[in-house]
């Protein structure tokens, strides 16, 4: 554990919910449901409103299927799946799975989806190394480079002199985020009270069916792992169920 990592007993402080627009922009589908979708569920029902955006169409995430076949299938469940909790708005941009690269491109993109959309918080997954502050369970390079992009691409946004094509087709620069928020981080130091949609969440794991089938042993049962997440982040908020967040706030205003 690094110095500045929060011990999984430090308690959470609850995130700031006084804002409209949300943007979640992770890699896969499925990024959102291991954790997070609960979360979403609650802020849709005070009526915020949640746009997703997915980098790829997880084609690469299921062994026994050609991503021929199993990207199509991967966008219906992920469509369906943000349904359950209230997401209508649901894009994909297209991008290779498994192989995304941090770079100027990706940029590029990112800051048109958020001068598109005009959020003001962005929620993207763990970028961390790790998904746990002893290092011992291994993040992934596409988590890794969508985060990291993420961060760069709301300051891009902001600033009208970069992606300048952007803001000459009719783009208007955005500096409305506010903050951006990382699902799942070991660093974690934020929740959020998610006990009265939990079953939300469950449920909106169990539409990535294709995706669920397609992991090995066939025995992962999606209510006892988000369980045992939720239970612990929530003991450190003081209730129930709980999602942990990684806050990051960037100084745009």
């Amino acid at each position: 554990m690094t110095a500045d990592a929060p011990s999984a007993s430090h308690p959470l402080q609850p995130v700031d919910e006084s804002w409209q627009r949300g943007l979640a922009i992770v890699a896969h589908p499925d990024d959102l449901e291991f954790g997070a979708a609960a979360a979403v569920a609650r802020w849709t029902r005070q009526g915020k409103q949640i746009t997703y955006v997915l980098l790829t169409s997880g084609e690469a995430g299921i062994d026994g299927l050609d991503p021929a076949e199993a990207g199509p299938v991967r966008e219906e469940e992920q469509r369906a799946s943000a349904a359950i909790v209230g997401v209508s708005q649901v894009d994909f941009l297209g991008l290779p799975d498994g192989v995304l690269e941090y770079g100027v491109a990706l940029r590029r993109d990112l800051s048109r989806v958020i001068r598109t959309y005009k959020p003001d918080i962005v929620f993207t997954n763990n970028f961390r190394d790790s998904w746990d502050t002893a290092g011992d369970a291994l993040n992934m390079s596409d988590h890794i480079v969508t985060g990291r992009t993420v961060l760069d691409a709301v300051r891009d946004a902001a600033n009208r002199w970069v992606f300048r094509d952007q803001i000459d087709a009719g783009l208007e620069k955005w500096g409305g985020v506010r903050e951006v928020w990382a699902a799942g981080s070991p660093m974690a130091k934020h929740g959020v009270d998610i006990t009265e949609t939990f079953d939300l969440g469950v449920r909106s794991l169990e539409a990535h069916a294709a995706y669920l089938r397609g992991l090995g042993s066939g025995d992962f049962d999606p209510e006892e792992f988000l369980e045992g997440i939720s239970r612990q982040t929530g003991n450190r908020l003081g209730v129930r169920y709980g999602a942990g967040f990684e806050v990051f706030r960037l100084g745009l205003h």
